[in-house]
């Protein structure tokens, strides 16, 4: 990266559309039964992908770099995301491949099933990279599906930290659940940004402020998504929650990714870890509030204000006590 970097976010992620369908209350059934359905889309999917347009949204320079294939899924995929203020010169396109797609099943209480079909979401490697762009700050989204990057991603973001970056990572859900080959990852990125589920597993713990903690010991500061109830922060210098009011979504697909976007732009702007967290629970607020990852996404003016009403509480607890005894056990065992 140089000195004067082109673009204040560059994300490296999966690209891809979604069909997101709206179950109602009603459940699926198989033996060829017809349902009707409240709504259904085709739109702007994939993790990294609406976190750069929620991002561009909110005011960032933002480009993206991703893969698709040559096919007319894939073109039209990549003009959503340049639609919305994304440079998508980094997308590639890969001959004789198809786009992958997840069809998302979003039901009435706001809970999610997706079903994706990865096509070329883990395509992207470090081949195509060699002309990316230079940014302030470097993202990664779906480690899991980003097959090709994951073993050179501890370098990347090893360089992108020398170059005078920050860099961040959200995990997703891994389709195989083996979880733990994010662990060289973590040591080498300065925010991680998984959900509760997300977190709990990669950690190997009950709880989601247990598994922050376990995490931050390896090295990023751990933001951890907790849908409507708000969020949790863990740093090297403590613990905080941000708790927020119910809302009722119409829909929460791309929540997480809104709420990375607002991360990002919390940190870029500036602030530290507990702005970025108020931020972050903003912006995601605002986007369920529309249907799709990027039906309603907070411009910075939204975003700053929202965030202005939330207030981030320090966590006091015997963890530090705790970890430390830890440690003495094992070494002495």
């Amino acid at each position: 990266m140089s000195a004067r970097p082109a673009y204040d976010l560059l994300v490296l992620g999966e690209l891809n559309p979604d069909v997101v369908v709206s179950c109602g209350p009603a459940d699926l059934r198989f033996g060829q039964a017809e349902q009707l359905i409240d709504a259904a889309s085709l739109t702007l999917g994939s993790s990294g992908a609406i976190t750069a347009a929620a991002a561009a949204a909110q005011g960032l320079r933002v480009a993206f770099c991703g893969v698709v294939g040559d096919d007319p899924l894939g073109a039209l995929t990549v003009d959503l995301l340049a639609a919305l203020g994304v440079d998508t010169a980094g997308v590639v396109v890969r001959a004789g491949m198809s786009t992958g797609m997840t069809v998302v099943l979003s039901a009435a209480d706001g809970d999610r099933a997706l079903l994706t079909y990865p096509g070329t979401m883990g395509e992207l490697g470090t081949a195509d990279l060699l002309d990316a762009p230079s940014a302030r700050h470097l993202h990664t989204s779906s480690f899991y599906l980003q097959t090709a990057l994951q073993a050179d991603l501890p370098a990347m973001f090893a360089r992108a930290r020398a170059a005078g970056a920050t860099t961040s990572l959200d995990p997703g859900w891994d389709p195989k659940q083996g979880w733990s080959s994010i662990s060289p990852a973590l040591a080498a990125v300065d925010y991680l940004l998984p959900n509760t589920a997300e977190v709990e597993a990669i950690a190997g713990e009950s709880t989601p402020l247990a598994a922050a903690r376990v995490l931050q010991q390896r090295g990023p500061a751990v933001a951890v998504k907790q849908g409507g109830d708000g969020a949790l922060l863990v740093t090297s210098g403590g613990a905080y929650e941000l708790r927020t009011a119910p809302v009722v979504p119409v829909d929460t697909t791309g929540a997480g990714d809104n709420f990375n976007a607002g991360f990002i732009a919390g940190l870029l702007e500036g602030g530290d870890a507990r702005t970025a967290l108020a931020r972050a629970v903003a912006s995601g607020t605002v986007a369920v509030g529309g249907w799709g990852g990027t039906g309603l996404l907070a411009d910075r003016e939204t975003a700053v204000r929202a965030a202005a009403l939330l207030t981030v509480h320090p966590l006091q607890d015997n963890w530090g006590t705790r970890a430390s005894a830890g440690r003495t056990e094992q070494g002495a065992s």
